[in-house]
């Protein structure tokens, strides 16, 4: 059987998006038990409150909630347990740098298949004040309606 190609989207963080800046991003693999692979196959992977911290030069992310495969049975794993991320030790020191030095955090922004292996796609993350998610909305809506009245010229 052919492996699969490209890159296939499996779940995604729009909260992370709304609470905080995105700096950098950096793509990190996960390390994933059989049944697990299989229910984020499924689509039934949360990354809602999920964040990352680096242990002993490692680096984990917790909150990542993948249900458990529904035909797993004695197999499958705790949904909730901390996964290990593999990246190269030079960026994991870097990252954990970054974290300390400017107080930053790691937050997945997304995880998805790329050629069949599952990778997260991390952000170095600084904090939303309150008038910065207003603001963020207020050039939404105006983009919004730029557009509306545009699409309206062009069909008269």
């Amino acid at each position: 059987m052919p492996r699969e190609k490209g890159i296939r989207q499996a779940a995604s963080n729009r909260k992370a998006l709304h609470d905080y800046f995105v700096l950098e991003r950096f793509e990190a693999g996960v390390e994933l038990f059989g049944t697990e692979v299989k229910s984020i196959r499924a689509g039934t992977v949360n990354l809602k409150d999920a964040f990352c911290t680096v242990k002993n030069g490692e680096l984990f992310a917790h909150g990542i909630h993948i249900s458990p495969y529904t035909h797993g049975s004695y197999y499958n794993r705790d949904p909730d347990r901390p996964k290990r991320l593999l990246m190269h030790r030079r960026e994991i020191r870097k990252l954990q740098a970054r974290v300390q030095q400017d107080g930053l955090t790691l937050i997945p922004l997304s995880l998805y298949f790329r050629d069949g292996r599952v990778k997260v796609e991390l952000g170095l993350c600084k904090g939303k004040k309150l008038y910065d998610k207003r603001e963020a909305a207020a050039a939404r809506s105006a983009k919004r309606e730029i557009d509306r009245t545009i699409k309206e010229r062009n069909h008269q």
